[in-house]
């Protein structure tokens, strides 16, 4: 834009120039004709002749006997030497050519004062006004300075876009890639760099594809090859005489067990190929809600939903429901109550709010407590069933939709989940 600014710039002041020069050689040419027409007339047809050409727009001409005062020659300026040159185009007999000639312009008022001694002694004086060049005097210029910046700016952002739309493309992706990595590879088309990139984009990320699955396979087949032994020492602790013992390995045993399945759900969700299609959210939150009321009916009073009736969003609906489970039960098991507000959505993403009314989370814990089996002992033991893996399989879940998972504290007590879903 810069380029094409200056280039109509100097192109403007080149139009400037010509027109200047034009001007002056007109100035020129018309001076000597009226200088002629006043010297070939004589006696009182001459006075009536100067009389009429002050009536002319533009120009005021006198006879004077002497040099008027503001007449004061200097030094001529280029524009003057061109007026001099074709006033002396002019054909004039030699004893009709002025005997002197002064000039003075007057910028600031935009005139030029020309004085010419007459072969009889006497002075004409002409006060001419002079047109300024202007490059917006013609009136195409205007018009040819807008089609042209507005297709230069076209042309800039159409360069633009195409220069940037495969760096939109490889961003998108990567953002795919962080929420699914089994996402669609990129297509590797278009210039070579893109294409080399785009190919080095799906190589990398074949390799997280495979790393993630192989970390996940394994976790789930030691998870599932746990079944059997924890099943054959539930049976052995079943002869053991000592009944306090006998409890506490059983009660070790259930605790395990329920970790092994927590583990199972965890690498299943990973591996998960349910499709995608549209969900009535209130509703689904609605279900989760009566569910965990009907399986704790001592808190059925401390289960609410707030918000609309109706919200549409796209997602895969078992998944989406145990995650919201999750939250839920969290919120059940570790703050007495589940209190559902469901926004409606502002710049396609809805939010729903989940707390609580139990002590809240130490502030150093709100990102940690969504890693692996990281419980929060103090106010989450074993003896609750928690094993760790709630909130991230909530988390994963959410973020797989595209949305995501926080936690805060409430001013008055209590924990807060802000979930976030695209609409």
């Amino acid at each position: 834009m810069v380029v094409q600014a200056v280039g109509l710039t100097i192109h403007a002041f080149d139009r400037m120039g010509l027109e200047r020069l034009s001007i002056m050689r007109d100035l020129g040419l018309r001076i000597m004709s009226t200088y002629r027409a006043v010297a070939t007339t004589s006696g009182p047809q001459r006075q009536a002749l100067v009389a009429e050409l002050s009536k002319t727009p533009g120009m005021r001409a006198d006879l004077s006997a002497t040099l008027p005062p503001d007449a004061v020659q200097g030094m001529p300026a280029p524009l003057q030497r061109i007026i001099f040159l074709n006033m002396a185009l002019v054909p004039l007999p030699p004893m009709l050519r002025p005997h002197a000639v002064l000039m003075q312009e007057q910028p600031h008022k935009q005139r030029l004062l020309v004085a010419m001694r007459m072969p009889d002694t006497r002075w004409l004086v002409l006060r001419m006004h002079v047109r300024e060049a202007r490059p917006w005097n013609s009136p195409t210029f205007l018009i040819a300075f807008a089609v042209m910046t507005i297709a230069a700016a076209g042309l800039i952002f159409w360069a633009v876009r195409r220069l940037t739309d495969p760096l939109r493309t490889l961003a998108g992706a990567a953002e795919r890639l962080g929420r699914d990595v089994n996402a669609p590879p990129l297509a590797e088309d278009g210039p070579t760099e893109i294409a080399i990139a785009a190919a080095a984009f799906n190589t990398m990320a074949a390799r997280l594809g495979r790393f993630v699955q192989d970390r996940t396979f394994l976790l789930t087949a030691i998870g599932h090859d746990l079944r059997t032994p924890i099943t054959r020492l539930k049976l052995r602790t079943e002869f053991i005489e000592d009944d306090e013992q006998r409890t506490r390995m059983l009660a070790d045993l259930d605790e395990l067990e329920a970790m092994v399945a927590a583990t199972l759900q965890f690498g299943r969700e990973a591996s998960s190929g349910e499709p995608v299609r549209p969900v009535d959210l209130a509703a689904l939150l609605r279900t989760v809600l009566d569910e965990a009321a009907d399986a704790r009916p001592e808190a059925g009073a401390c289960v609410d939903l707030d918000g609309p009736e109706r919200l549409t969003v796209w997602a895969r609906p078992l998944a989406l429901k145990r995650a919201f489970a999750n939250l839920v039960a969290n919120a059940l098991a570790y703050g007495a109550a589940a209190h559902v507000r469901l926004r409606p959505p502002r710049e396609g993403v809805a939010m729903v709010e989940i707390e609580d009314e139990g002590p809240g989370i130490p502030p150093s814990e709100l990102e940690r407590v969504f890693e692996p089996f990281h419980r929060l002992e103090a106010s989450r033991s074993r003896e609750t069933g928690g094993t760790g893996l709630g909130l991230p399989i909530a988390r994963n879940i959410l973020r797989a939709h595209g949305g995501d998972v926080t936690l805060g504290n409430r001013a008055g007590g209590g924990a807060r989940v802000i979930v976030t879903l695209p609409v």
